[in-house]
């Protein structure tokens, strides 16, 4: 027995000998290598382990060993192994065949702790392992039925992104949720593959994607007909109720979506619709939200279906709420956005200026002129409109409305003419450090219609006296009224450390200027010690840091090959040259973009007024616009346009140009 246990040194128990008892007539003769044993098997013993196995081995050990030969010891060495791998029948019946000794495998090879089976087990797991397939026996189970449910799983989804696409469609593909400034990129990315996406087959995709948007704005912009006031009521509620931006336009993209659903009547009143833009922008303001953070919100696909829908609302929409809504616009946006938005705007503004009060003249003449958006054809008539009701406008409104003109160079000669008229006494014209003082609290209403009385603040003196600058209207006694109430200010202390402070002596300066250089016969400049004052002001750097444009320095490299002596930043009376030849009194103003109209090119107030002011000093100016400049093909043909400028204003100078 002990050599039996160590044939399989490492296994506790092996499977018992099968035995027939019905065939068998004698005691089998059982092989070992210790000899023959002769025993009756015993009933149970198919059941027996190894533990039973040895409560025997005693009787194994003392059976006697039969006399045989040395060459049937050698042969029978290896029968008990055989006969226990069911090679070798242990009854002697059918002696097997004797086999060819294989060349034993190198993946059989025995090991310490594992069997030759076991061995093959984890051989066959590995070779199932790098085809890249699970060894998990209950992924080789029912194949067939996981792949009708990953079938009919797939159809599930297949279906319900159809859908998704349908509505994603409607909706327009084009979402941005959460706009991340360091995911620019990607979406730069993705916006690239939509574009490439949509030209496809001529452009049909994109087509199809814009003629599905103005279905349902057209859907969901069905103002008549009837009206659920309750609805309305609860919406607009909820829109004042919400307290930032991001709230008001989630209030409005859900109704939004309600409506689209089938919601009906729609409580998207135009009054609603108006009042959201409002509230979104006025949140803006509260809590100063940056440029890049407004752009990106208006960049999503909710905002612009609300800005759609506002566009389409706009001819139900009162005079309040188209004056709500270009004020929103104007400072969600900001000038780089809704271009042809303000130009809608513009139009249906044209039909009601008659319906215009003071505040609303005045936020859509401030919107149009922030935007640095022209509007020739409805700035004549908001002239006219507010010449009517001058008598009702409150300082703060007076200063935009007069900015506003003078920033976009609108003639505005029926207003101009209407403030003469009311504001002709010098009593009228006060000097206020609270800017919500009401001017006419202490006079009835008759008498508050024949001589009104305007309390400005430091910032509304400046901005009108800038305006009338531009208007080259200094003559006029409402602005000598006005003029003389900076006196005032000579005692108080204009600070450097704001820039609030810092414009108001660049504007003061400037008008100054004008009044010294074109106008000194009035003689309404200002005493020396006050001039000086905001003269030291505007110079501070804190908020004079100039910055020279691409544009600029290209010009000005080319300028030295004419071979002329220009001289770049040169200072005259507060305004700054971009390039000027000094013996010759020649200057050439390079202008960018802010310089002119967004919309029609034309020169802004602020440049129109440095022009004049320089021709005025004595000086040949000539404008070099970036538009022009674009049209321009390569260094050399850029060269020779500025050689033709420089011919026209030198005259008879020009054999010096090279």
């Amino acid at each position: 027995m002990e050599g039996l246990l160590n044939t399989f040194p490492n296994q506790t128990c092996f499977k018992p000998f099968i035995f027939y008892p019905k065939i068998v007539h004698k005691r089998p003769m059982l092989k070992l290598r210790t000899g023959f044993f002769t025993r009756k098997p015993e009933p149970g013993f198919l059941r027996r382990n190894c533990i039973n196995l040895g409560r025997d081995s005693h009787a194994i050990s003392s059976v006697s060993v039969d006399g045989g030969d040395e060459e049937k010891e050698k042969g029978s060495s290896m029968d008990w192994e055989l006969e226990f791998l069911g090679e070798l029948d242990p009854l002697d019946v059918k002696p097997p065949k004797k086999k060819k000794k294989q060349i034993e495998s190198r993946l059989l090879k025995d090991t310490d702790g594992m069997d030759w089976c076991v061995r093959a087990r984890k051989v066959a797991l590995r070779s199932i392992e790098a085809r890249g397939l699970s060894h998990k026996m209950e992924d080789l189970v029912a194949v067939k039925k996981k792949k009708k449910k990953k079938k009919k799983k797939l159809v599930n989804n297949e279906k319900i992104d159809r859908k998704l696409k349908e509505v994603k469609e409607d909706l327009d593909s084009d979402s941005e949720d959460d706009f991340e400034l360091q995911d620019m990129e990607n979406l730069d990315d993705i916006d690239d593959l939509k574009r490439k996406v949509s030209m496809m087959a001529g452009g049909m995709f994109e087509e199809k994607k814009e003629k599905a948007m103005e279905e349902l704005v057209q859907r969901l912009s069905q103002f008549s007909g009837p009206s659920d006031r309750k609805k309305e009521i609860n919406l607009n509620k909820a829109i004042i109720e919400a307290q930032t931006a991001e709230e008001v336009l989630e209030v409005t993209a859900d109704t939004i979506m309600a409506v689209g659903k089938g919601l009906s009547p729609s409580p998207l009143s135009p009054f609603n619709i108006a009042t959201a833009l409002h509230r979104i922008a006025k949140n803006m303001e509260k809590v100063s939200m940056p440029e890049t953070r407004r752009l990106a919100f208006a960049r999503q696909r909710e905002m612009s279906m609300l800005v759609g829908i506002a566009m389409t609302a706009l001819p139900e929409c009162s005079a309040q709420g188209i004056s709500n809504i270009s004020w929103a616009l104007s400072k969600i946006g900001g000038e780089l956005l809704y271009l042809s938005e303000m130009d809608r705007v513009a139009e249906v503004a044209l039909t009601k200026v008659s319906d215009f009060n003071s505040q609303n003249v005045a936020n859509v003449a401030g919107a149009f002129a922030s935007m640095q958006h022209s509007a020739s054809e409805l700035f004549s008539e908001l002239s006219k409109r507010a010449s009517d009701i001058i008598h009702t406008f409150q300082e703060q409104e007076l200063a935009q409305v007069l900015w506003a003109f003078a920033s976009l160079h609108e003639p505005v000669d029926p207003l101009l003419e209407s403030l003469d008229d009311v504001f002709k006494n010098a009593s009228q014209f006060k000097f206020c450090e609270d800017s919500n003082l009401d001017s006419n609290k202490d006079l009835d209403s008759d008498q508050a219609l024949r001589s009104p009385v305007l309390n400005f603040n430091r910032d509304q003196l400046g901005n009108i006296a800038w305006s009338y600058a531009v208007f080259g209207q200094m003559e006029r006694n409402f602005f000598s009224h006005l003029w003389r109430t900076l006196s005032h200010f000579e005692e108080q202390r204009i600070s450097e450390q704001y820039r609030e402070d810092i414009m108001f002596a660049s504007q003061v300066h400037l008008v100054n200027q004008c009044l010294k250089l074109e106008y000194s016969h009035l003689q309404l400049s200002l005493r020396s010690a006050l001039e000086d004052k905001i003269s030291h002001a505007r110079k501070t750097k804190r908020f004079n840091t100039k910055t020279t444009s691409s544009f600029q320095k290209q010009v000005a490299r080319l300028l030295v090959s004419t071979g002329l002596d220009w001289v770049l930043e040169y200072v005259v009376d507060g305004y700054t040259l971009d390039a000027v030849l000094v013996d010759k009194k020649v200057a050439l103003e390079i202008d960018g973009p802010t310089h002119f109209s967004r919309n029609t090119g034309a020169p802004l107030g602020h440049t129109m007024l440095k022009r004049r002011y320089i021709t005025a000093a004595g000086w040949k100016v000539y404008s070099l616009s970036n538009q022009e400049w674009d049209e321009l093909q390569g260094s050399s043909e850029q060269l020779d346009y500025l050689r033709e400028i420089l011919k026209d204003h030198l005259g008879g100078s020009n054999s010096n140009i090279a």
